[in-house]
């Protein structure tokens, strides 16, 4: 049976703390532009650091419809402008190589607290 949405970013967040222990907690769904509504699936805040899970990708989905991609796209341009480095996922990369894409955040992380 395929996972939810939410059980994606469930899982992202299950990886990183087994893989990172030392790091930072994430937050998940978090809000980052009110009064707009718009929230990150997860987010580590005070490094501006935010993952999304894309969906629907192989079945024409909201984020890969015309006006979904477009919110998309306003919603990805507000986070860049104030900061925010964006990681985009879809649940199938996550499924096959989880450490992979969580090793792509820390190692970014890393560098930013290095610097």
């Amino acid at each position: 049976m395929p996972r939810k949405l939410s059980d994606q970013s469930d899982l992202f967040a299950h990886y990183w703390r087994i893989l990172h222990p030392d790091m930072p907690e994430g937050v998940p769904e978090f809000r980052f532009a009110p009064p707009r509504r718009w929230k990150f699936d997860w987010a580590i805040p005070a490094c501006l650091i935010a993952v999304e899970i894309e969906g629907g990708a192989w079945t024409r989905g909201r984020h890969t419809r015309g006006k979904g991609f477009e919110d998309d796209c306003k919603k990805y341009g507000t986070a860049t402008a104030r900061g925010w480095r964006v990681f985009r996922f879809t649940p199938g990369m996550l499924n096959k190589e989880p450490e992979k894409w969580v090793a792509l955040v820390y190692d970014t992380l890393l560098g930013q607290v290095v610097k």
